[in-house]
């Protein structure tokens, strides 16, 4: 369990911190916000389309061989950013020819990745006994979401005289070889005791907990059952509502964390000093991620919120989080505002994936993981670069499409959403 504690706390953290770093790279080689944003791009729309199939080889070709390729990806490609920003902070390559080559590195991580976290939970699962299967899948989770809280932490603190910003990278990579290193001697190879199989899971992004990875994956009761499962379309009726809200509420949690780091540089006037912007980043960024988990962890939990009241409820957070340090001039209430947006981010994305899979019988639960995790994915493919260019017009402009889409969200939920009880009550009738 410590083994693959690590691979998924080093995967989180190190993403996380590469969030904090970037704007103000971005900075000191003179490239336009927006073009580091769509450098991630190509790794994120990689990540959507190879995760189900890293997902369905965990199943048939080892649990552990797939976590090496995927922490292999995540070493190579954190390794070669961090040698092509280095390059290109040192004036030894052209901005453009850095952006792309940093694009074509980080798209490794994308394509594979993605290979770890299905492999992980799959892994867990065929190993634990159901009555313990829970607690270890918890455990599990912790590690992904305690990552996106350290890493933005970290950021700052591996700036160093030597590396200068791109301190992060090859910290990362060092560390994941070690993890890699211990995984393969110390993991017992596959020898499953119980059923599982892997799920698709969202790429790491801070202040985004994968609620995904708590879930157990082992076969369902009813697996007995040899009738044809129908094929779950996306223009499902039940499933329509709940998959706009999620498209609407992802493409509003993806500008803002598109936006968040260039915001801060600017509103702090940091332009000209990026390792001071690189501390302020992280030093917010770790604040949103905690408030995420406070949300997912505490509030959810303790408030017993459905999925309809939770996605509004987040929502509704969200416009106002935004609104504040949309507002704001020095650090401690950007950091509020961003914190209090991401605990609503942090209501309503389990209360979106909890309503679909409510809205669908036991035996879809396998479609609609892998439809609840493309539209978790797709928001941020392109959302992010967006969110970027419409700030870069007018910093108002891009905060505004974030409420519209938020307040969106909440009309959706208001009028088409199925209220929480009615949801309950038909999935306990079904079971």
């Amino acid at each position: 369990m410590a083994l693959l504690f690590m691979v998924m706390l080093v995967t989180a953290a190190g993403n996380t911190a590469m969030q904090s770093v970037m704007p103000s790279i971005g900075t000191e080689l003179g490239v336009a916000d927006v073009w580091i944003s769509l450098a991630y791009t190509w790794s994120a729309l990689l990540w959507v389309i190879c995760a189900p199939m890293w997902a369905r080889r965990s199943d048939h070709r080892g649990r552990k061989a797939m976590m090496a390729i995927g922490l292999i990806g995540f070493i190579a490609s954190f390794a070669l950013c961090g040698i092509v920003l280095w390059f290109g902070l040192a004036g030894a390559l052209p901005a453009l020819w850095t952006l792309l080559l940093f694009a074509a590195a980080r798209s490794l991580y994308g394509g594979f990745g993605s290979a770890a976290p299905p492999a992980v939970q799959a892994y867990v699962a065929s190993r634990t006994p159901r009555a313990e299967r829970t607690q270890a899948m918890a455990v599990i989770a912790s590690s992904f979401g305690l990552g996106t809280v350290i890493g933005p932490a970290l950021a700052p603190l591996l700036v160093f005289p030597m590396t200068g910003l791109v301190g992060p990278f090859l910290v990362f990579a060092i560390i994941g070889i070690v993890v890699l290193i211990a995984l393969r001697l110390r993991l017992p190879d596959d020898a499953p005791s119980y059923a599982a199989r892997g799920s698709i899971t969202a790429a790491p992004f801070s202040a985004s907990a994968n609620p995904g990875l708590g879930k157990d994956t082992s076969d369902d009761e009813d697996s007995n059952d040899t009738t044809p499962i129908p094929h779950l379309r996306w223009g499902d009726v039940r499933l329509r509502p709940w998959l706009v809200s999620g498209l609407l509420g992802g493409h509003a949690q993806a500008m803002t964390l598109g936006i968040i780091g260039f915001f801060i540089l600017d509103r702090l006037h940091l332009r000209a000093d990026p390792d001071a912007g690189a501390s302020s980043i992280g030093i917010v960024l770790m604040c949103g991620a905690g408030a995420t988990l406070l949300a997912q962890w505490g509030l959810i939990p303790m408030l017993r919120l459905g999925p309809r009241a939770s996605t509004m409820w987040g929502m509704a957070l969200a416009t106002v989080g935004v609104i504040i340090f949309a507002a704001a001039d020095t650090l401690q209430p950007i950091t509020l505002g961003f914190s209090i947006a991401s605990l609503g981010y942090g209501l309503y994305r389990p209360g979106f994936t909890a309503g679909a899979s409510l809205a669908v019988t036991r035996r879809e639960q396998g479609q609609i993981g892998g439809v609840v995790a493309s539209v978790n994915g797709a928001a941020y493919v392109i959302a992010p670069a967006i969110g970027v260019w419409l700030y870069g017009h007018h910093q108002w402009l891009g905060f505004a499409s974030i409420c519209a889409l938020c307040l969106s969200v909440f009309v959706v939920g208001w009028r088409w959403l199925e209220p929480d009880a009615i949801l309950e009550a038909r999935h306990e009738e079904a079971d």
